[in-house]
């Protein structure tokens, strides 16, 4: 094979100074190549400005120095000999622990390509090879990327191919001391990395658990295929999960995810020195628990990405812009109907009950229902204001903006409750016809359409306006009433009912206040401490601490009105809070178990 137009080396400079080294090579440039660092990594719509962390940029022909002129916050331009091999080194600091940027430490390295990378202007078409170099202080470590290998040893150190530059930064690069794993679905190779792993790991569960999660979207995308394996968009698939003490998230990529959990949510192996000492003959696996049932359900989603999003994608992600924002009113559909099945098809894996469903679906529901911004904003517009909305939240954020993942996910709940009561088809069939009729490429919302047109019998346009385009009320009661589940109104959290959100680890500390409640209308405001509650007034009135917010219930009695005590910039405030009525949350439960099945079952 020849030699790639573009190749990168990364190693290892300075661990404990969290430095990575690149060179890289243009075999043949042009007279005055350009070159530059993304501003943005595809998946998370925030500009991060990842050309903050290179320094000492410097570049050569023949061991002669080239001169290079910055011309912006993330573009060179190197004046050097047309066709002659350009080789420029740079560092790049690597200290976010996250999955959308670069780390390194004595323990793990993970880094992706947007992070250290240089885009070749002119060439980004062309074959690029990335070469990770072993290190001796690396002794044990491991490498684990979705990237093709070339030239690799048993640890996976050595040199990788992409196709072109998007290849090459949409496959991140794992490294340490990682548990490994392996199985097969669909006919396809899957590998599972976890670093930070304790003792306790059950790691045969989460493979298994991993397993038939990727079987049940195979399904769902392509169909049985008269009991052979679903044919698959991707020829292999790592999963590469890194357990931390605080963290939870995700970014898809075309055949690898990277994700992040806390390690306490990792499965635990059933008996271990300190765990209970009475004998059991059930072999059969407990129950999740909520943190690891989270996780699962963020393993389903940016598997799901796989298909959606980074196959059937936006019209406007056709060709993506690493210099700035990248827009479209879609995410609704993209990270929402994503957001609808990640937990949908851990019911239909059999990982999880209907109990459990029906509780993560009802605190989506909440979770909106709760939202003052929903009437605000559509999700539409949520979509197209995720670069300075969503990923930039503020106190405001609930009362400007609406989460186009959980709204996202009650407009696909509500298409698909909607096709099943008349009865002509389904969303799962919708999501299928999509994947053909787009080619798993560039799709937009007059393609869903014309797919809800032919398999609804009927056009879907004013759902479509009303609940995406428009602010109204979804019609989430009547619609899971006719699909056999019953709508429970419960009481509401105190917080919720004041229209509060806030911190109690150090006393009473407001976060956010609700547009339209209780707290607003005393005069509440985020960054408030609330001190103390008076109840009364005149001789018979009775003045008290608050430590938590709970407090409110036990001092309160029968009083429609108190005077609350709250810090605002070291000044004392006296604000006078009328109680609010009740308010109610949802809770979801079976009614119909016929109709329940059809909809939840395989």
């Amino acid at each position: 094979m020849t030699q790639p137009a573009i190749s990168y080396q990364v190693r290892v400079h300075a661990l404990h100074a969290h430095l990575f080294q690149v060179t890289l090579t243009v075999a043949q440039p042009a007279a005055l190549q350009r070159l530059s660092l993304p501003v943005w990594i595809p998946g998370s719509y925030l500009v991060r400005e990842f050309s903050k962390n290179l320094q000492n940029l410097s570049a050569r022909q023949n061991d002669q120095a080239v001169a290079l002129a910055q011309r912006d916050k993330c573009t060179w331009e190197a004046a050097c000999n047309e066709g002659v091999a350009l080789v420029l080194s740079y560092e790049v600091y690597a200290f976010d622990n996250s999955v959308r940027t670069a780390w390194l430490d004595a323990q793990r390295g993970f880094f992706n390509g947007t992070s250290l990378c240089l885009r070749v202007h002119g060439q980004e078409a062309q074959t690029h090879q990335l070469e990770v170099i072993a290190d001796p202080a690396l002794s044990g470590w491991q490498v684990a990327t979705g990237l093709t290998p070339h030239k690799v040893n048993k640890a996976g150190f050595g040199s990788y191919r992409a196709a072109d530059y998007d290849e090459l930064v949409d496959c991140p690069v794992e490294m340490g001391t990682f548990w490994s794993g392996h199985f097969v679905a669909g006919g396809v190779p899957h590998r599972l990395v976890v670093a930070g792993a304790p003792p306790s790991f059950d790691s045969a569960r989460l493979l298994a658990d991993t397993q038939a999660i990727c079987e049940a979207e195979m399904v769902l995308w392509h169909g049985a295929q008269n009991g052979k394996a679903p044919r698959a968009p991707h020829t292999n698939y790592l999963f590469m999960l890194n357990a931390v003490g605080e963290g939870y998230g995700g970014l898809e990529h075309r055949n690898s995810t990277a994700l992040i959990c806390k390690r306490q949510d990792l499965p635990r192996l059933p008996h271990t020195a300190l765990a209970a000492a009475a004998p059991s003959n059930n072999t059969k696996p407990s129950a999740p628990s909520e943190g690891y049932t989270s996780l699962l359900g963020l393993i389903s989603h940016e598997y799901f990405h796989t298909w959606n999003v980074k196959r059937l994608r936006p019209a406007e992600f056709a060709r993506y812009d690493y210099t700035q924002e990248n827009y479209t009113e879609l995410l609704w559909f993209f990270e929402g109907f994503t957001s609808y099945y990640d937990d949908l098809l851990l019911r239909r894996a059999q990982l999880i009950d209907d109990t459990t469903y029906f509780k993560l679906l009802s605190k989506t529901i909440n979770q909106v229902l709760q939202t003052p911004g929903r009437l605000v904003q559509s999700v539409a517009q949520a979509s197209l204001d995720a670069w300075v909305k969503y990923y930039r939240q503020d106190e405001n954020t609930p009362n400007a903006t609406v989460s186009y993942y959980t709204k996202g996910a009650l407009v696909a709940l509500c298409l698909d409750l909607t096709l099943r009561q008349e009865g002509h088809t389904t969303l799962d069939a919708v999501m299928r016809a999509l994947w053909l009729r787009c080619q798993a490429g560039p799709m937009t919302e007059a393609d869903l359409l014309a797919v809800l047109a032919n398999l609804g019998g009927r056009s879907f346009a004013r759902e479509l306006n009303r609940w995406v385009q428009g602010k109204a009320e979804l019609p989430l009661h009547s619609l899971l009433q006719s699909q056999g589940v019953q709508v429970h109104e419960d009481p509401a959290p105190l917080a919720q009912r004041l229209g509060l959100r806030v911190s109690e680890s150090e006393g009473i500390r407001v976060k956010m206040v609700l547009r339209g409640g209780a707290a607003e209308q005393a005069g509440f405001a985020a960054g408030d401490e609330w001190l103390g509650l008076t109840v009364g007034s005149g001789a018979s009135a009775s003045h008290w601490r608050l430590a938590k917010l709970d407090d409110l219930l036990l001092y309160t009695g029968t009083a429609k009105r108190v005077g609350a005590l709250v810090a605002r910039d070291k000044r004392l405030l006296h604000l006078t809070l009328t109680l609010p009525k009740a308010a109610s949350t949802w809770r979801l439960a079976v009614q119909d178990n016929q109709r329940v099945k059809q909809w939840l079952g395989k």
